[in-house]
């Protein structure tokens, strides 16, 4: 009989939840110091494998550099552990005699985890962290292009957690990485919360569930460097961030905004500091590789470095060239430079002032990335708070790289590699999703008035009599 993958994926799927549940079950009644212990461990075993991890990566999806996805893996355990460390998750959050008010953190329970192939192990370990920080167990389902290495890191993971005294189960991972798999788990009657991390397509479908979901938009965030801005210090914060991992982080730039005045200066430090500005012709070709005629981003270009796009694009680049940049001025459908483009390429917008400036990044964003991340190089603490009562993002980044900055590596963000979007941009949360975003507040509330308690019946009774009587009285006066 021939084998049907997606009907043994659904199985799969079932199974894993089922086996999550039960470990959903007795998570929950752990305390807070036996949940961070799990934590504990998961950070530093995960920790001990990231260059293992980061290799596999990038073998098999073909995204980014390994010295890169390293570091992430390590954030994802280290950064994201310590951030949680003295967090408060479970059991009485806070106690307000004041007011006679108890807060009480609840688990939301099994979580259904969705990874990209962008960040295919980073982002198991950090959504582990949170979940089980805040009491929830969860199941994985990694992306078809990732599946050996996401399910390897689940299996580090699943394996430390065990060891610290978690049930069997706590985690889990779909090894048969599937459509009708995914959405088996997003539709289990286990699970009851999707936190989503992936293409439109997904996010939509995590919403379309009917299940509670966190999903997250597009990044394609202009970066606007103001005339006050230390123009040197701008751009090497800039190429920071749009090489880290090859541009795959989608909080990194999308687009540079400069006024007319401002152009030269820009092209002569961006030229010493490996930014190549793309002849039109040049640039026409590269535009032809960004997108498929679906619309969709070519994966072939995703992480890769700007040599290699260069020399796919059919046009040759110097040695030292870090970072592509075409010339742009408008943003739309049919403008592939205005757009996500998840690898070391940049659009280049140039305008007549900065109210026009202000216009084009709103512009930008609200054709794509609305609600996610916007960054801004300035010494003007003017031009920063203009901007910021403006510019429609939940992440408004100043004098950091945008890639980093936005993930709460180089800023006082929550670390995380989920960054919600907010209502402009389709996400339940603006946040970045900590375990804060996992938890239920129970409130226990205690009467506030001093005059409730009961007079008896008979009393009540004559009293309500009085006033209907004298209501009489009255009216005959």
């Amino acid at each position: 009989m021939e084998f049907d993958k997606d009907l043994a994926a659904r199985q799969e799927a079932r199974l894993l939840c089922r086996q999550a549940e039960k470990a959903q079950a007795q998570l929950q009644t752990f305390s807070q110091a036996k949940l961070d212990a799990i934590v504990e461990n998961i950070a530093k075993k995960f920790a001990a494998s990231a260059e293992e991890l980061a290799q596999l990566a990038v073998t098999e999806t073909g995204f980014g550099n390994a010295a890169d996805k390293a570091v992430k893996n390590r954030f994802a355990s280290e950064t994201v552990a310590a951030a949680v460390r003295d967090m408060k998750t479970v059991g009485i959050l806070r106690e307000l005699p004041e007011k006679r008010l108890w807060e009480i953190g609840v688990p939301v329970g099994l979580i259904a985890a969705i990874v990209p192939s962008t960040n295919p192990t980073s982002t198991v370990c950090y959504k582990a962290i949170i979940a089980i920080k805040s009491g929830n167990a969860l199941v994985f389902s990694p992306h078809p292009k990732a599946l050996n290495c996401t399910l390897r890191a689940a299996q580090i993971i699943s394996a430390a957690a065990v060891e610290a005294g978690a049930p069997a189960g706590t985690v889990g991972c779909l090894s048969m990485a599937s459509m009708a798999g995914c959405q088996e788990l997003m539709g289990a009657p286990e699970v009851r919360l999707i936190l989503a991390t992936g293409g439109p397509a997904m996010v939509r479908s995590a919403y379309s569930s009917g299940k509670p979901a966190i999903g997250v938009g597009a990044g394609n965030g202009p970066a606007y460097i103001h005339h006050s801005a230390d123009i040197s210090r701008a751009l090497a914060c800039i190429a920071k961030s749009k090489t880290f991992d090859f541009g795959t982080v989608c909080a990194s730039e999308q687009s540079i905004i400069v006024e007319s005045s401002m152009e030269q200066a820009v092209r002569q430090e961006g030229q010493r500091q490996g930014f190549y500005f793309m002849s039109t012709e040049e640039a026409g070709r590269l535009a032809k590789l960004l997108f498929r005629p679906t619309g969709s981003l070519n994966p072939e270009i995703v992480g890769k470095n700007a040599e290699f796009l260069a020399k796919k694009a059919g046009f040759s680049v110097p040695a030292n060239t870090r970072v592509l940049v075409a010339r742009e001025q408008e943003a739309g459908p049919t403008r592939p430079y205005s757009m996500e483009k998840l690898c070391p390429v940049l659009a280049f917008f140039v305008m007549d002032s900065e109210d026009a400036i202000l216009e084009k990044a709103i512009e930008v964003l609200t054709h794509e990335g609305a609600g996610h991340t916007f960054a801004i190089h300035a010494q003007d603490r003017a031009v920063v708070e203009k901007f910021a009562l403006q510019i429609p993002v939940s992440r408004f980044l100043v004098n950091t790289p945008a890639a980093l900055g936005g993930i709460g590596s180089t800023t006082a963000l929550f670390p995380a590699l989920t960054l919600g979007c907010g209502a402009v941009g389709g996400s339940a949360s603006s946040n970045n999703i900590s375990p804060l975003d996992l938890i239920n507040i129970r409130r226990v509330a205690w009467d506030t008035e001093v005059n409730c308690v009961s007079k008896g019946p008979d009393v009540e009774l004559v009293e309500l009599l009085t006033e209907k009587l004298l209501a009489r009285l009255n009216g005959k006066l």
